[in-house]
């Protein structure tokens, strides 16, 4: 099953493909690489989702923006790769959690963005090198942000 097929089989939405809030491009395409900036956790309506993981977001709440994070990561690749089949492989994820200093387990926040890319492009596909680390803040309070690199195939 292709990606496009999973994911639709899954019955996900995939939010608008977010806009720059700042200067920078939200994808760069450098030969089979695709880098895509830190991405919020975008939902359908196009608003983002807030909070603190360990304040007023729990780790559930966390794992649950991580997944949205990566469907609006899939919405980004999407509008600019024409369709989810051209990505080969997921190469690496950067993903940081807005969290109190107390907060110790950010690798299982982000699990929420990874199990959702093992879901759609399958295990070997889908899982790739990760670092989840903690942070003060993050912009507006949003409660994660993603980066990632993706080998893609020609179009």
């Amino acid at each position: 099953m292709t990606a496009e097929e999973k994911l639709s089989s899954l019955g996900l939405t995939l939010p608008p493909a977010p806009k720059p809030l700042g200067v920078y491009k939200p994808i760069v395409i450098v030969d089979n690489l695709a880098y895509l900036s830190g991405h919020g956790p975008l939902q359908a309506d196009g608003s983002l989702m807030f909070g603190r993981v360990g304040d007023d977001l729990n780790l559930e709440a966390g794992r649950l923006q991580a997944r949205q994070v990566g469907l609006a990561m899939l919405a980004t690749l999407r509008e600019n790769l024409g369709s989810l089949n051209r990505v080969v492989r997921v190469i690496k994820l950067l993903g940081m959690v807005n969290c109190t200093s107390d907060f110790l387990s950010h690798p299982k926040v982000i699990n929420g963005c990874s199990e959702l890319f093992a879901d759609v492009f399958g295990g070997a596909t889908g899982v790739g090198a990760r670092s989840a680390v903690g942070m003060g803040s993050l912009p507006d309070n949003i409660g994660v942000e993603i980066e990632g690199i993706f080998e893609i195939s020609p179009a």
